[in-house]
């Protein structure tokens, strides 16, 4: 029998949770469990799971292919790497990992300075355009300055022609 570890969705809408099951690969979606390895509730923090590691080792060897949401709890459940070191011909304990809930980080108390720093670089914004402007006066002042300059030689120029 070409064996399937799946998870079988049970609950009601919202609300779901998951039995791990083995199935006949070969029947459709709904067909007789043939056995209930455990469970998972994805709704509780951390998520919760149960799996009786000693019969998903026996169905595992007897080849049965875990899905990859099955094999991501299995694996939590310490039953895959039980699994890799009976495939090497080592024993292995199913460890069991912790989950750690999942917690939400909360707004940094220091978002109200930054409200008020941006509030404080505005007329910093206005300096450096205020320093562009002066930079652009003095700029055009040497240009004048040199249109001035080749002016007075130009008269110079002409005065000496004249004498």
């Amino acid at each position: 029998m070409a064996a399937k570890i799946r998870l079988k969705k049970v609950g009601r809408r919202g609300q779901p949770s998951y039995r791990v099951v083995v199935l006949d690969g070969r029947k459709p979606r709904d067909a007789k469990v043939v056995a209930d390895l455990g469970h998972y509730d994805p709704k509780t923090n951390p998520p919760t799971f149960e799996i009786d590691g000693d019969e998903a080792l026996k169905w595992l060897g007897e080849g049965a292919k875990a899905t990859r949401a099955a094999r991501l709890i299995l694996s939590k459940a310490g039953v895959m790497a039980a699994w890799d070191a009976s495939l090497r011909g080592e024993t292995v304990a199913i460890e069991k990992k912790e989950l750690k809930p999942d917690v939400k980080p909360e707004k940094p108390k220091a978002a109200a300075p930054a409200e008020e720093a941006p509030a404080e670089e505005a007329p910093a914004e206005e300096a450096p355009a205020e320093e562009a402007e002066a930079d652009e006066a003095e700029a055009k002042a040497p240009a004048e300055d040199a249109a001035e300059e080749e002016a007075t030689s130009e008269e110079d120029a002409s005065d000496d022609d004249k004498d």
